[in-house]
């Protein structure tokens, strides 16, 4: 390996590899890589971009909502007279409302923030990467990000992720510009980017902070009591940028805010440290644990089980298997082996080298976020891997363009093929198990990735100029053929739901079914409405769902996401009938005759373990006794030429 510990003569944009043809050096592509990564991610995140409806509905209520009501938009509640909150931070919600407040409701615009987030995270981490590495590694990484199909997915999707994405490859690019001469403005902004992305998805956002902290460490300038000072100040800075949204909520009265969806106690801290945290990362038991030892620091603080994992079960294969390998696992092996590479050949190099903090930063992002990912044993979805790829992307990159441009030494070349005959393998594997898509791109793949890595083998001054442009193009189509494919099948598919999937095998299905809308049963509330706060109170947000974004007016979500939240109780009911703020409750479940369509048991089990049933669930404040009530005290009315059954009048109750 000492051979390629020389450090790499060339890696900025006015020095590109000979291998390019003198038409585009004349061009000057450097100019171009850019603009182009730019433009392909443009099309692969807005193209049929409508395909997949409103996506996950139960974002889409929020940012609904947040388009009519500022307090709910603080809140990131579900309806604009503030019943429930999302069971996360409001932040995400906020590009999708200010685009529903300017092109009006409909599935482009709640979808078209995220897929202008999705650019804009391939174009800062472009940056960052050629800050380190320079313009031809900074161009392989943005277009494995670009291409990766969790991130063809997220990026056309109304999760929460896009947004973290976004935030986080910022603040490794402004801890990039720190790094350089040692400035602490840069530093805190990276700081401040890490607690807005905290204010998006809780306690994922800090899954970075170990890698930003050792880079900092190492390669900043300065004494090392400099650097520590830095560290403290960021750290002061990440925590009052995260907590200070918790702090406003925690102050205001129970009585004066909606509901915390997803809290056993209608605490944000119970989500922080519980089903949103603890809960997620050490399932049932030890997190239950855990949230004991801090009861006595949050008071009534309480870990929900932790559900199902839906991506298989936790271990060191985990992000190979059936959920996440179509996803995200094509370039993982590679990114690892890169990293290894790249921390061989800079290891004598001065602490402060662009590349070693580049490693650095993104050797700690990747490994940090692999070892939670593959061993946390609660609730995981195979889409939260959108978070890998942008340390898979910066590594691949950089790894690729480090041996790419020592060729000429024998252990270069030999990495280089044996990476790339490796990655074919790997995609191959992947192909395989979906053997009706594309029958025989596995094959074509592991051919032209040997074919490849024969060439390679040779040395460059052997061989002719051509023959070296068309070994590096097939060697590239080897690497990402079937991440593409993928991602293409992606495309094509409409995704719905809390659990969607990347690639041939993405369940499709949920995308129309939550969308499903009860014409009849809508007009009918709307006409009868009166002054009422809410047109009806349903179970969970995605009956709620089909109602409010056919109307346009607050639904109130009974039990928050899947119906296990304990609230309302039955005195809240009674006094909102009371007072004229709610007449009618519907009571009737998702499936055929109802609003849903798919029920909720996609979604999994709530804080309170409910994975379907709604209000007749144990363990949710929305409970049998309210439902005995309803049906007891309430006129059952039926709608002419709706298909709903369970609604009920409580005007006379």
């Amino acid at each position: 390996m000492a051979q390629i510990s020389q450090p790499v003569p060339a890696t900025r944009s006015a020095e590109l590899s000979p291998a390019l043809p003198a038409v585009a050096r004349t061009l000057n592509p450097s100019r171009l890589a850019l603009p182009g990564l730019g433009l392909l991610a443009a099309v692969l995140y807005l193209a049929n971009l409508t395909v997949s409806g409103w996506a996950n509905t139960y974002y889409a209520l929020a940012a609904q909502a947040a388009s009519q009501s500022w307090s709910a938009l603080f809140f990131g509640s579900l309806d604009s007279s503030n019943f429930v909150t999302l069971d996360k931070p409001p932040l995400a919600i906020l590009p999708m409302a200010i685009a529903v407040k300017l092109f009006g409701l409909s599935s482009f615009s709640i979808l078209l923030p995220e897929a202008l987030l999705g650019v804009a995270t391939v174009v800062v981490l472009y940056l960052a990467v050629r800050r380190s590495f320079g313009v031809p590694a900074a161009f392989v990484a943005g277009l494995i990000a670009t291409i990766t199909p969790v991130a063809v997915l997220i990026f056309r999707y109304d999760n929460p992720d896009a947004l973290l994405t976004f935030l986080l490859v910022s603040a490794a690019w402004a801890l990039g510009r720190g790094l350089e001469h040692g400035r602490i403005r840069w530093a805190l902004l990276a700081a401040v980017l890490v607690g807005l992305a905290f204010l998006t998805k809780y306690l994922q956002a800090y899954l970075v902070l170990p890698g930003f902290a050792l880079v900092w460490l190492v390669s900043a300038p300065g004494s090392l009591r400099r650097r520590i000072a830095g560290l403290v100040a960021s750290l002061v800075t990440v925590l009052a940028a995260s907590g200070w949204w918790v702090a406003i909520v925690q102050l205001i009265p129970a009585a004066d805010r909606p509901y915390i969806g997803g809290s056993t106690n209608n605490s944000v801290l119970d989500l922080i440290f519980g089903y949103d945290g603890l809960g997620r990362i050490f399932g049932n038991s030890l997190g239950a644990n855990l949230s004991s030892a801090l009861d006595g620091l949050v008071a009534g603080n309480a870990v929900g089980p932790g559900g199902p994992t839906f991506s298989g079960s936790p271990g060191l294969l985990r992000l190979f298997n059936d959920q996440f390998g179509g996803e995200i696992a094509w370039l993982l092996p590679a990114a690892l082996a890169s990293l290894a590479v790249g921390l061989v050949v800079v290891r004598r190099l001065d602490r402060t080298d662009r590349r070693l903090a580049g490693y650095l930063l993104w050797g700690g992002w990747l490994v940090t976020h692999v070892v939670v990912f593959s061993f946390m044993s609660g609730i995981i979805h195979s889409y939260y891997a959108v978070a890998l790829v942008p340390g898979i992307a910066a590594l691949a990159g950089a790894g690729a363009w480090e041996l790419w441009s020592r060729r000429d030494q024998v252990l270069a070349r030999i990495a280089l093929a044996a990476g790339l005959v490796g990655t074919g393998g790997l995609a191959f594997v992947l192909l395989d198990r979906t053997p009706a898509f594309v029958p025989g791109l596995g094959f074509g793949i592991l051919a032209i990735a040997a074919a490849s890595a024969l060439v390679l083998l040779i040395p460059p001054a052997e061989l002719d100029r051509r023959l070296v442009r068309g070994a590096l193009v097939a060697a590239l189509v080897a690497a990402l053929a079937g991440p593409a494919a993928y991602s293409a099948a992606t495309m094509a598919q409409a995704h719905g739901g809390g659990d969607p999937a990347a690639g041939p095998s993405g369940d499709g299905s949920a995308g129309q079914t939550n969308t499903t809308e009860n014409t009849a049963l809508v007009d009918y509330l709307l006409a009868n409405q009166g002054s009422a706060r809410w047109i009806v109170a349903v179970e969970g947000s995605q009956n709620a769902a089909a109602i409010q974004l056919a109307a346009g007016q607050p639904v109130m979500s009974m039990g928050g996401f899947t119906g296990g939240d304990p609230t309302p109780t039955l005195a809240q009911l009674q006094s909102w009938v009371a007072s004229g703020a709610l007449r009618y409750v519907y009571l009737g479940g998702g499936g055929p005759g109802g609003l849903g369509g798919a029920g909720f048991g996609q979604f999994g089990g709530g804080p309170q373990g409910i994975t379907g049933g709604g209000l007749s669930g144990p363990g949710g404040g929305s409970s049998a006794v309210i439902t005995s009530w309803d049906t007891a005290s309430c006129t059952a009315v039926s709608v002419s030429g709706s298909r709903a059954s369970g609604l009920y009048d409580c005007s006379g109750a």
